[in-house]
């Protein structure tokens, strides 16, 4: 009988952002990481005094953080673009298994 079967659809998955949107979120972090430490090389070569030093912690300490911001995912399940597909519920009759010729 049918009235076993739910009559609400069942949700298949729940979507996050798509891969493509995310990767593009990372090359963007990390592009303006390794920006700003290229712009720390070139400050280290300029400027003059214990400022230099700054900078070279800069050039030297980025990629690393620019790498762990750029791999940071957001844990707390607050994703900007989430929706949920749904997959439809199929019911089947027994007299669709049942065969007029014999």
């Amino acid at each position: 009988t049918g009235a076993d079967l739910p009559t609400k659809p069942q949700s298949a998955t729940s979507i996050a952002i798509s891969p493509d949107d995310e990767r593009r979120s990372r090359m963007l972090r990390y592009t303006l990481a390794m920006t700003i430490r290229f712009a720390c090389v070139i400050l280290a070569v300029v400027i003059q005094g214990w400022l230099v030093w700054v900078f070279i912690a800069g050039a030297v300490l980025l990629p690393y953080f620019a790498v762990v911001l750029a791999n940071a995912h957001d844990h707390s399940g607050n994703q900007k673009k989430q929706a949920s597909a749904v997959a439809p519920t199929l019911t089947i009759g027994a007299d669709a298994f049942t065969s007029s010729s014999k």
